[in-house]
């Protein structure tokens, strides 16, 4: 069977197929800095994964899919996650697939694919696996980007204050209060929020608290405790903000996502 027990070891390379299928429950996990050989594709039905790239923050709710190309270095870190699938795709395939790293919505099919693709033998034979691979390829093709990603400069006086971006005490603070933190003026730092992360500074720093907010309501906390966490000015103001950006309120977030 294609399940492992947390602390298992597993290789996708050491397997032949179309498609690997592996199936755990993981908890909270930092995978560290690795690359595949195969293009990857994962998710999971509770628990949220925080996927960080060179240049780019990516946060996977529960019930979205993060598609991560061959060769791409990355690093997963996953609290709570529990029902974890992921499925490695055969070099073959790769004319197929997007070579761009994205998280996509799933649909109710995808589900039922990446369920029993994630739980079949590693040894199914690739005459028995293609009418199933070539029906998910069809759907990843066609699948709508979740834009929950967050582009991360690279300039030397913003590493120091970067190197946290994954820790529960990071904070994205407003414009002025970043100035004093950085040693840098405003609009120094505007115009290099403009030239390497092609969006202004405010943007960036909603679009933190955007991912910010999915992290922590996928960890059922309170919404008065996450509004206060992100600065809002009450808890009105964030549910505002979560609706437009999401089309959920927090709360029908976490009733949708609730293990």
């Amino acid at each position: 069977m294609a399940y492992i027990e947390n602390g298992q070891q597993f290789c996708p390379n050491d397997f032949d197929g179309l498609v690997i299928g592996l199936a755990a429950n993981i908890g909270d996990h930092n995978s560290g800095e690795h690359r595949h050989d195969k293009d990857q594709l994962l998710f999971s039905h509770h628990g949220c994964m925080v996927i960080t790239l060179d240049d780019v923050k990516c946060v996977l709710p529960p019930m979205r899919a993060a598609w991560i190309p061959a060769g791409m270095l990355h690093n997963a870190q996953m609290t709570n996650v529990t029902h974890y699938r992921s499925l490695y795709f055969d070099s073959s395939l790769q004319p197929q697939l997007s070579r761009e790293m994205k998280i996509i919505d799933i649909n109710p099919l995808m589900v039922i694919l990446l369920e029993r693709m994630s739980m079949w033998p590693f040894d199914k034979p690739n005459n028995e696996q293609l009418n199933s691979v070539n029906l998910l390829i069809e759907e990843l093709n066609f699948a709508t980007e979740s834009h929950l990603n967050l582009p991360l400069p690279r300039d030397a006086r913003l590493t120091k204050w970067l190197e946290g971006i994954n820790c529960p005490d990071f904070i994205a603070p407003t414009l002025a209060d970043l100035s004093l933190l950085v040693g840098a003026s405003q609009k120094t730092i505007t115009r290099i929020f403009n030239k390497e992360t092609a969006m202004p500074y405010q943007s960036w720093r909603q679009q933190w608290r955007l991912l910010a907010a999915i992290e922590l309501l996928s960890q059922q906390q309170r919404i008065s405790d996450v509004s206060y966490r992100l600065g809002f000015a009450n808890d009105s103001a964030f549910i505002s903000f979560f609706r437009q950006k999401t089309g959920f309120t927090p709360l029908n977030f976490m009733l949708e996502f609730k293990s």
